[in-house]
């Protein structure tokens, strides 16, 4: 199935409720692939996503999307994002041919789907807006939105318009969060440990720019269900514990400077085993994707989604208070 041939049947699908189930497009026997466009050129994603797609000698290569089209976007305020989209939209421009549109609902006319890849968080809300008027599928790269209450909105809107949309960090789909998940030998997981990152962007929840990838892998591991967390820092560390409803203890740790290193630790009744080597590119999450613009079914659950954003709104509210626990339902009311 493709969405090329599924515009026009979106409206009628959304009447009946059949959201992000893929069941109401039409096939295709066309074999070329699926036209993607790209929203926000502030990220280095948007060079790797394009070689990986657009370019069948790659290593990475991913068969299935090829990147036409680009809306640059940028936020002044970041310096990750206004000192870089200049540059990766030359790349885009002279490497790949990619055409450079000047507004979101020409990108969509020119499209049968979208990566939303904007770095900030915050502009998210309003750049997917066009996309689900448009009815185009959207992936939306981490984080979700810049907040919970923003997150909640992307989810209403894109349920009112029967648009399907998934988010994700690449870490969801590393090897290693995939071999931890379900491990041999070591009896029933009891819980699991993961470390990444925790660098902070000062407009965003400190989780929010890259202890997100961390959290990602924390929920790919333990599931829904997080009922509170807790967050204590000290200098450049920070550690997350979260309690879950059945009662198990998820931790996440991450360094905000120094230390920049991703690994899993999994404990099960008969043994403990840890993640080995480092995160590969983006190819497992890039073939995640292709999956869901082929299918219309998001390989993560919106709700799961929503739940990690309200997770680190949540531990930061608890460092305020001190280490405090807090409520996800606090967040999420």
């Amino acid at each position: 199935m493709v969405w090329r041939c599924a515009t026009r049947m979106f409206a009628a699908c959304a009447a009946f409720a059949l959201l992000a189930t893929g069941s109401c497009f039409a096939q295709s026997d066309s074999s070329a692939p699926i036209k993607v466009g790209i929203i926000g050129l502030d990220t280095s994603h948007v060079i790797a996503f394009t070689k990986s797609l657009n370019d069948p000698n790659d290593p990475q290569y991913v068969p299935g999307l090829r990147v036409v089209a680009a809306f640059k976007g940028g936020s002044p305020d970041v310096k990750s994002s206004w000192s870089r989209v200049d540059g990766f939209t030359k790349e885009l421009q002279e490497n790949w041919h990619i055409e450079i549109v000047p507004d979101i609902p020409t990108l969509c006319s020119k499209v049968d789907a979208v990566l939303l890849e904007s770095v900030d968080g915050r502009p998210h809300l309003a750049q997917v807006k066009p996309v689900f008027a448009a009815h185009k599928p959207v992936f939306i790269d981490k984080p979700l939105a810049g907040s919970y209450k923003d997150a909640v909105e992307i989810a209403r809107l894109g349920k009112e318009a029967g648009v399907p949309w998934f988010s994700a960090s690449s870490l969801r789909f590393w090897s290693e969060t995939t071999r931890l998940k379900n491990p041999e030998g070591i009896g029933k997981i009891l819980t699991y440990d993961v470390l990444g990152p925790t660098i902070r962007e000062i407009h965003e929840p400190s989780m929010f720019n890259y202890g997100v990838h961390a959290v990602e892998m924390l929920y790919q591991l333990m599931g829904l269900g997080c009922e509170s967390v807790t967050m204590q820092t000290s200098g450049n560390e920070d550690v997350l514990i979260g309690k879950w409803k059945d009662g198990r203890l998820g931790v996440m740790r991450g360094f905000s400077s120094g230390l920049y290193a991703f690994s899993i630790t999994v404990y099960g009744e008969k043994g403990v085993l840890h993640s080995e080597g480092k995160p590969e590119a983006y190819r497992d999450l890039l073939v995640q994707i292709v999956k869901f613009f082929q299918t219309g079914v998001p390989p993560v659950a919106n709700s799961e989604s929503l739940e990690t954003l309200a997770f680190m709104e949540a531990a930061d509210l608890s460092a305020e208070r001190g280490g405090a626990p807090v409520l996800l339902s606090e967040i999420m009311k």
